[in-house]
């Protein structure tokens, strides 16, 4: 079952729709540690003082922004959730854009959205919607203590959020050395194109992404197999010895009155208060966020520190993957 990261609602206009945020997604790589080869003890990472070099309990640890040279601002855990409790529990929409013009390497982590208690008839009124007009709703979200912008798209019955990467987070193709456009210009005949074009045709499939395996995953848990089996095993060397809270949702009582409201606030066709209601709501975030510093510093959006991977344990396989066939 898939786990619940926060409860909350999407923010559509003046419409508030209960949801439950879930992983989409899981990690399936195996899950190694490390062990010093000599007497077969565990290797860990260690919280470390850098100025006496004595090893910090985690209760001792908090976390600290620097905004001058030596000098930090401390966050306590309610910080980060005080910051903009608004933002921490609602998806917030900001703009619509047609789906298919969203490039890929935006995309990060997949999430699924399910209506709460209450929430059904929203849930399916911005997902038909969104189903109809082939339009993506962009959205600002706080996940994991970061904000980011976020995607929700239609995936079957479902609404699926997908956190995006920032604009300057993404690297530009200026330096790259690439062939020249056409295929005059690339050096490329029409008759390589053409028998190009038939090898497609002919590895051409339907979707179906369960056909596909993670072989070198397979072939990894194979050796392991055979080391247990012929006994190259070791006993590793002993070392020296709740609920987050839930959003009170709001009823959506009047969906076609809160959808006109919405549009009148927004100058009648939405279009004139665009911009500035877009350019306004990262502004605000930014701000909550921005820590109490003496001197005047400028604000910059940081990367959370990357969230340390828990794999579950390694099955082993009941049968050798498929070998798919070429073409």
């Amino acid at each position: 079952m898939p786990r619940v990261i926060w409860k909350g609602a999407i923010s559509f206009g003046l419409v508030n729709i209960p949801v439950v945020l879930k992983a989409a997604a899981r990690d399936n790589a195996l899950d190694f540690d490390w062990l010093d080869e000599r007497d077969m003890s565990p290797v860990g990472y260690q919280r470390v003082n850098k100025r006496t070099g004595k090893t910090v309990d985690k209760d001792h640890i908090v976390k600290g922004y620097q905004y001058e040279k030596g000098e930090y601002v401390l966050l306590s855990p309610e910080d980060f959730r005080q910051a903009n409790v608004e933002a921490t529990q609602t998806v917030d929409i900001v703009s619509f854009v047609e789906a298919d013009r969203i490039p890929p390497y935006y995309f990060e982590t997949p999430y699924y959205l399910e209506p709460d208690k209450r929430g059904d008839k929203g849930y399916a009124l911005l997902r038909e919607t969104l189903r109809q007009t082939g339009r993506a709703a962009l959205a600002l979200v706080v996940i994991h203590n970061r904000q980011h912008l976020a995607a929700v798209l239609v995936l079957d019955q479902a609404l699926v959020l997908n956190t995006m990467r920032w604009a300057e987070e993404v690297l530009p193709m200026d330096d790259l050395r690439l062939p020249a456009g056409g295929t005059k210009s690339a050096g490329v005949s029409p008759r390589e194109i053409e028998m190009a074009a038939r090898l497609v045709e002919d590895m051409q499939e339907d979707w179906s992404p369960e056909a596909y395996r993670d072989t070198y995953r397979d072939d990894l848990l194979k050796r392991i197999e055979e080391k247990i089996s012929a006994g190259k095993t070791h006993v590793l060397t002993p070392a020296d010895a709740g609920d987050t809270g839930t959003r009170k949702s709001a009823d959506v009582i009047d969906m076609m009155a809160l959808l006109k409201q919405s549009i009148a606030q927004r100058g009648g066709d939405g279009k004139a208060a665009g911009k500035s209601a877009k350019a306004e709501k990262p502004e605000k975030a930014e701000k909550a966020e921005k820590p109490a510093a003496k001197k005047s510093t400028k604000a910059s959006t940081k990367r959370a520190p990357a969230k340390k991977k828990t794999a579950a344990s390694a099955k082993r396989p009941a049968t050798k993957a498929a070998q798919r066939k070429t073409a």
